[in-house]
């Protein structure tokens, strides 16, 4: 690990000029994924900007029935808070689905949504990786891609995000409130990961010297019909070999509004809304989760050793929707 300095802001604005007079700075809450790097020699950075002392630690509710998640909450009180646990139950569930009890009690929600990817290749220093460092190649593509994407890759990439609460809050339309030296703007979760392209090297689209102060849910949570679903190599401690939020409103057995995202399919959480709507209207039938499951599953390409998350990824939307239909059996 490099030497490197430290500084304790105690107001977001202070933090957002240490990383402006630094580039190579790096913020800190829960350090459960940055200290990976700095002790794999993947993150160098030469300050680290301790933010836990920073007024981001509350949950509360907003205009129009939203509820706003500060970006320090752990993922543990986020999980368990009566407001999530009533409203936003996927979203606890996919908490909940996700690392160790001791890791959820450190874990911010901000730092979720940084999470990088988990890939053999991106943690090992001695093989190519183009998010590590651009242009030295994929060794994924070539070899052993078991855990790795089969939707919206690229010649230059092909990792998976990790998260499980990032795949929630795709489901439910969250959008992402961040500060920066040019003042405060939102992003739809939609719009806040990145497929690879050509710059694999980018996880996100936040900008310089920014930071993300909260996370907003949207009044409708779904709290009737849900289901996340995580397919993995074992119960507790593992990531997602494809994972499944599935959110559903119904009138009797009709579907009137649906929302699917999937995990450890993609560079990030994946939606399609176009093939959400294959469900409006429709009665909540096998026949019609398997028609939207090949729709949000066009164009997946497998690598070899992935190459059953296709088929698997299928299966799980299937099962996942029967679940929060509440037509389907939960064990």
């Amino acid at each position: 690990m490099n030497y490197f300095t430290y500084a304790r802001p105690q107001e977001v604005d202070t933090a957002v000029d240490e990383l402006v007079a630094d580039p190579l700075a790096k913020f800190i809450a829960g350090g459960t994924n940055l200290l990976d790097l700095m002790k794999e020699n993947i993150e160098r950075p030469d300050r680290l900007v301790d933010i836990n002392r920073l007024p981001l630690s509350t949950i509360e509710e907003v205009e129009e029935g939203s509820l706003r998640l500060g970006a320090l909450v752990t993922n543990a009180d986020t999980a368990y808070h009566p407001l999530v646990e009533q409203r936003y139950p996927l979203l606890s569930q996919a908490i909940l689905a996700g690392a160790s009890p001791q890791l959820r009690n450190m874990a911010t929600n901000g730092g979720n949504l940084f999470q990088r990817t988990r890939c053999y290749y991106f943690y090992d220093v001695a093989m190519p990786c183009n998010k590590r460092e651009p242009g030295s190649g994929c060794g994924a593509i070539g070899g052993y891609n078991r855990i790795h994407a089969i939707l919206g890759t690229s010649d230059a990439c092909i990792a998976t995000h990790p998260s499980d609460m990032c795949v929630a809050l795709a489901a439910l339309d969250a959008t992402i409130r961040i500060k920066g030296p040019n003042g405060e703007r939102t992003v739809p979760i939609a719009d806040f990961h990145r497929l690879p392209g050509d710059e694999p090297q980018y996880d996100n689209t936040l900008k310089s010297g920014e930071i993300v102060t909260a996370i907003d849910l949207p009044a409708k949570g779904f709290s009737e019909n849900h289901a996340y679903l995580k397919l993995r190599d074992r119960a507790s401690y593992a990531f997602a070999l494809v994972s499944v939020a599935a959110a559903l409103e119904m009138d009797g057995d009709t579907i009137t509004d649906a929302r699917i995202a999937l995990g450890g399919v993609a560079h990030k959480p994946w939606r399609k809304p176009e093939a959400e709507a294959l469900l409006i209207g429709k009665p909540a039938t096998k026949e019609n989760y398997h028609l939207v499951a090949e729709a949000l599953l066009e164009g997946a390409k497998g690598f070899g050793h992935n190459t059953f998350k296709i088929e698997m990824a299928k299966r799980a939307i299937v099962r996942a929707l029967g679940i929060a239909a509440k037509l389907e059996p939960t064990d």
